[in-house]
């Protein structure tokens, strides 16, 4: 089969590597769309390799129909139309997947859209509910508010009852967002995340949960201005690894730090976050409420144009892969 390979010099090529053999309790997927995620920049550029024993391509998430099937999976046939989350190797034609890591396509979902699910769906699901605990009523600040995990995890919060502030760069981003429909969205050109969180915490609508992306300055000015017992989770600090912290403000007000990725957790844990994945959201994805935001689409051999949209941070969504 072929799959996009990392050259010497970090240059994408579509090529020839050997195929998938699945162990008893895998099924091979027929991959027909893949979605992007910031991971796959940081593994192209060495800083994210994958989980031993995934195959060396990128792809966290895919979109495909089931062509075999190991003789102890369980629930899959055939023929079945699956989103599968992956340690790796979903650039390419096909790939074998554990049993647990295959979800149904929800119904009134492209390959396209369901290919943008996995990924970020349970990134979703994981830091608002497991890590964050939020509740209907809290208020969430999700910063970003265009990138494609923004683009899920905020109707999906609004979707459970959740207020959401989000943040963006310009005004123009902002108005690009507006069909995400949070309660209010920071501006960074025109005003300061602390400041709104102050007035937010005056007002009674202090931050119950923050995902965090960004880090830097910002994160540590932020910190004083959330509710009591509040939980500012880290993903990723793209503006910045340091920040400077009043210990006190932490321990006195009972707020946690809390560090998450996906991709570091058990595949036991990661089954039991699909599995709540379907049992709670996918009839909201079913009936409309929460879709995948979908910016780009583009052939799998168009890779590297892909990546770009992505280092170039202009998209509102998701970019997907498709494989002919």
């Amino acid at each position: 089969m072929k799959a996009i390979l990392v050259n010497h010099d970090k240059s994408l090529s579509w090529s020839d590597v050997p195929d998938p053999i699945i162990k008893s309790d895998e099924v091979l997927v027929k991959i027909e769309a893949a979605a992007l995620n910031r991971a796959d920049l940081m593994q192209r550029d060495g800083d994210y390799p994958p989980p031993p024993g995934c195959p060396e391509w990128m792809g966290l998430e895919v979109a495909g129909t089931i062509v075999e099937v190991g003789e102890t999976a369980k629930g899959w046939k055939i023929g079945d139309k699956v989103c599968a989350l992956l340690g790796g190797g979903g650039y390419a034609e096909y790939v074998a997947v554990k049993d647990d890591m295959c979800m149904p396509v929800p119904k009134n979902c492209s390959m396209v859209e369901a290919a943008a699910i996995p990924e970020a769906f349970a990134t979703a699901y994981l830091n608002l509910f497991i890590e964050g605990g939020i509740k209907p009523g809290n208020t969430l600040l999700m910063h970003a508010g265009a990138s494609g995990l923004a683009s899920v995890i905020i109707p999906m919060a609004k979707a459970f009852g959740i207020r959401v502030i989000t943040s963006v760069l310009t005004q123009e981003i902002a108005d690009s967002i507006k069909h995400l429909n949070a309660d209010r969205v920071i501006v960074f050109e025109k005003e300061n995340t602390a400041d709104v969180l102050k007035e937010e915490l005056e007002a009674g609508r202090s931050v119950d949960v923050t995902i965090d992306c960004l880090g830097g300055e910002h994160m540590g000015e932020c910190l004083p201005y959330l509710t009591h017992g509040a939980r500012w989770i880290m993903i990723a600090a793209l503006a910045g690894q340091k920040t400077e912290i009043d210990l006190k403000n932490i321990y006195v007000r009972n707020v946690r730090i809390i560090g998450s990725t996906l991709r570091s957790r058990t595949p036991e844990m990661k089954a039991k976050i699909l599995s709540l994945l379907v049992e709670n959201v996918w009839e909201k994805i079913e009936s409309g409420a929460v879709k995948p935001t979908i910016h780009a689409v583009l052939p799998i051999t168009q890779a590297e144009e892909a990546h770009a949209i992505l280092q170039n941070g202009k998209n509102v969504g998701k970019v997907v892969l498709t494989v002919e």
